[in-house]
C-alpha cells in the first residue's frame, strides 16, 4: 500500500508525503523491517519516539504518533494522529485489506470458559460445514485445522498479528472466524476494526485488576465486545448480563441452571462418557452429549451452540458435533498414565473462581484422594488474588502444594506465604509449598495413590514459565508425563 493512501485511509494529511511502499506496521523498532510504517507510542515506561533512529535503520518507511516530542526531530516522514495506538489497529486493517469482513466473526469473552466456547464453537461451525478458522490463548488455526503458534516475541498478539491471522484465514479458505476477545485485547485496541457477527458473553468475576483498577473497568472494557457485535449471546445466570441486555441489536440468552432463557440445559448428569444433558432451544428439545468432564462445560456449550445456529448450523449438526469434541489443550486435559498410576489432569483454572469449579467437578467424580498443585503469578497481576487461591485450594483438596507460576520479579516466597495465609484461615493445615514448579509436581505425583486425582492448575497449555528475569521452556502435559514416569521407575 502506498504511504499517501494509507495516511488518507487513517484521516491524516497527505501533503508531502513521499509515495513509499509500505509493507507492514508495527510499534515495537525491534520487529521493524524494511518498509514498515512504525507507531511511535507513548507507554507506561517508554515513548516509542526513543527508537525513531533504530527504526530508521531497520528500513522503516514512515513514522505515526502522537505528536513529536520538543527537541526531537524525526529522521523519517511523520504522520500525526490523535490515539497511536487506535491508528496502529486502523493502519493494520488497511494493510490487510480488512479481512473480518470477508468472514463470518464470532468473539468471545468473559472472565473463564473463552477458550473452550471458542474451540467448541470452531468445532461445531465446522461440523456444519462452514470452514473456519480460530485465534486464541492457545494458539491459531487456520481452515486447515493444524494448530500454529505465534513467534515467541509475540507474548499477546497485537492488532498487526490479529489481522494477519485473519487474512491468512480467508487466503486459506475460511468463511468463518472465532477469536477469543480478552479485557486486554479490548482495552488495547488489538480487536480494533474486527467487524463482529456475534459476541459471546461467558461471565465476570475478579480478575486483571492490577490492568484495569477496579471490577467495574474490567466489565466495561469486555462490555466493548457486546456493544460492537450485530448479535449477542448472553449468559442468563450471569448478574452482570442484565447490563448487557439491549447493546447488541439483536441477542439470545442461555442458562446451564434451567433458568428462562432461549437456550436451557436441564437433566444434566456426569458420566464416565462425558456430560449428558437436556436441551430447550429456539430451535426445538434434543438430547445432547459432550465428551468433557465438568458441568460447568455445559454453559460452555449452550454458548456455542447459540452462536453456531445464529451462522446456520442445525440441530442434528450440533449433536453430532458435541459428541465428537476432543477437547482443548490444557482445559481438563488428562494426561495418560499407566495402571496403578492416579489420575492426573491439566487445567488453566487461575482464579479463585475457575479454580473453585474444577475442584468441585474433579471432586464428585473421584473414587480417592483429590491433589491439587497450584500457583499464583507475580509482577502486580492483581496480588489480592493469591490468599483466595490457598484458601479454595485447601477448602477444596485432601492436599494442597503451593508452588511457582511466572513470579517474575516477585519474590515467591512472598507469593507462596500469600496463598499459605489464606489456606490457614480454612482451619485445615493440609498442605505444603515447594517453590521449584517441576520438583512440586513430581512431589505430588509421587505422592498420590492409584485411585486419586491430580490436578495441575494454573499453567494449563503455556509454553514458558516466567522465573524472575528468565523466561523458560515449558510443558506442564509433557512434565506431567515425565514425573509419571519417574513415579513407576524411580531412581
Amino acid at each position: 500500500m502506498r504511504l499517501p493512501d494509507l495516511a488518507a485511509a487513517l484521516n491524516v494529511p497527505t501533503h508531502d508525503l513521499p509515495d513509499v511502499e509500505v509493507r507492514g506496521v508495527t510499534h515495537n523498532a525491534a520487529w521493524v523491517e524494511p518498509g514498515s510504517l512504525f507507531v511511535a507510542i507513548r507507554g507506561a515506561k517508554f515513548d516509542g519516539h526513543q527508537f525513531l533512529v533504530e527504526a530508521r535503520a531497520r528500513g522503516a518507511a514512515a513514522v505515526l504518533g502522537e505528536g513529536v516530542p520538543d527537541g526531537v526531530s524525526p529522521p523519517l516522514p511523520y504522520l500525526t494522529v490523535p490515539n497511536a495506538r487506535a491508528a496502529l489497529a486502523d493502519a493494520a486493517v488497511a494493510l490487510a485489506g480488512h479481512p473480518s469482513r470477508q468472514l463470518r466473526v464470532v468473539g468471545v469473552t468473559g472472565t473463564d470458559g473463552k477458550t473452550t466456547t471458542s474451540w467448541l464453537t470452531r468445532h461445531l461451525l465446522r461440523a456444519a460445514g462452514l470452514s473456519t478458522g480460530l485465534l486464541s490463548t492457545v494458539g491459531y488455526e487456520l481452515p486447515d485445522g493444524v494448530l500454529r503458534h505465534f513467534p515467541a516475541h509475540f507474548t499477546t498478539p497485537e492488532a498487526p498479528q490479529v489481522q494477519e491471522a485473519l487474512r491468512e484465514m480467508v487466503d486459506a479458505g475460511g468463511r468463518a472466524a472465532v477469536l477469543e476477545a480478552s479485557s486486554h485485547a479490548l482495552a488495547l485496541d488489538r480487536v480494533r476494526g474486527v467487524d463482529w457477527d456475534v459476541a459471546v458473553w461467558t461471565h465476570l468475576s475478579r480478575e486483571h485488576l492490577d490492568f484495569h483498577g477496579t471490577v467495574e473497568n474490567y466489565f466495561a472494557e469486555k462490555r466493548k465486545l457486546v456493544e460492537r457485535a450485530r448479535f449477542g449471546v448472553l449468559n442468563a445466570d450471569d448478574p452482570w448480563t442484565e447490563r448487557l441486555t439491549g447493546l447488541a441489536p439483536a441477542e439470545t440468552t442461555y442458562s446451564a441452571e434451567g433458568r428462562g432463557a432461549d437456550w436451557r440445559a436441564t437433566s444434566t448428569l456426569e458420566r464416565a462418557t462425558g456430560l449428558h444433558f437436556h436441551v430447550t432451544s429456539p430451535l426445538g428439545e434434543f438430547g445432547a452429549r459432550l465428551p468433557m468432564i465438568g458441568r460447568f462445560n455445559v454453559a460452555n456449550a449452550l454458548a456455542a451452540m447459540a452462536a453456531s445456529v445464529h451462522l446456520g448450523a442445525t440441530v442434528p449438526q450440533l449433536v453430532e458435533g458435541l459428541s465428537t469434541f476432543r477437547g482443548v489443550p490444557g482445559r481438563m486435559e488428562l494426561v495418560p498414565g499407566g495402571e496403578g498410576d492416579p489420575r492426573v489432569i491439566v487445567d488453566f483454572a487461575h482464579t479463585p473462581p475457575s479454580l473453585e469449579k474444577v475442584l468441585s467437578t474433579l471432586r464428585a467424580t473421584t473414587e480417592g484422594k483429590l491433589w491439587v498443585l497450584i500457583g499464583s503469578a507475580g509482577g502486580p497481576r492483581d496480588p489480592g488474588k493469591r490468599a483466595p487461591l490457598g484458601e479454595v485450594a485447601t477448602r477444596l483438596a485432601d492436599h494442597a502444594v503451593f508452588t511457582e507460576e511466572d513470579h517474575r520479579d516477585t519474590p515467591l516466597l512472598e507469593i507462596l506465604r500469600e496463598m499459605e495465609r489464606g489456606a490457614r484461615e480454612t482451619g485445615r493445615h493440609h498442605f505444603t509449598s515447594i517453590g521449584d514448579r517441576r520438583e512440586a509436581m513430581r512431589h505430588v505425583i509421587r505422592e498420590a495413590r492409584a485411585g486419586d486425582t491430580v490436578l495441575l492448575a494454573g499453567k494449563g497449555p503455556e509454553d514458558t514459565l516466567e522465573r524472575d528475569t528468565e523466561t523458560l521452556p515449558w510443558n506442564e502435559v509433557e512434565e506431567a508425563r515425565e514425573a509419571l514416569a519417574a513415579r513407576r521407575n524411580p531412581a
